[in-house]
């Protein structure tokens, strides 16, 4: 019986669900400015794509694969939030994890690191944007 109410005790209350669906909403948001910001350097160079052309390219072209980690980011909390099994707080607490060890931008650093400190350098519109997720941290 005791272990019931133990394991009970981990699920994560509401806020902490709201908390995730507010980061994921603001995540979204992210992952949108960025890929505005790569699609526009895209067709400066290429020319205008179609939304249809764009999904292709964030699928396969090299110039968007950093971005895929935001996308399987974004797909792990979908999954956390709509899971048959209640989402515990050291769950929620890892994709927080998970989060803050991604969006670290970084002069010298991974090649997400360093794709994403370039973005905020050149765009107000992702630094409001990370600035937003980052406060859910």
């Amino acid at each position: 019986m005791a272990e019931q109410s133990s394991a009970s005790d981990d699920l994560a209350p509401e806020a902490t669900r709201q908390r995730l669906t507010n980061f994921r909403r603001a995540l979204l948001r992210l992952h949108k400015t960025l890929l505005d910001d790569k699609r526009l350097a895209y067709e400066r160079v290429y020319g205008q794509v179609t939304g249809g052309e764009l999904l292709q390219l964030v699928i396969n072209h090299e110039q968007f694969a950093w971005l895929h980690s935001i996308s399987e980011l974004i797909v792990s909390i979908d999954g956390m939030l709509d899971a048959e099994e209640p989402m515990t707080s050291a769950d929620a607490e890892s994709l927080f994890t998970q989060a803050r060890t991604l969006l670290k931008p970084s002069e010298d650093g991974t090649d997400f690191e360093r794709k994403y400190y370039a973005a905020l350098q050149r765009d107000p519109d992702i630094v409001l944007a990370h600035r937003e997720v980052t406060k859910i941290f």
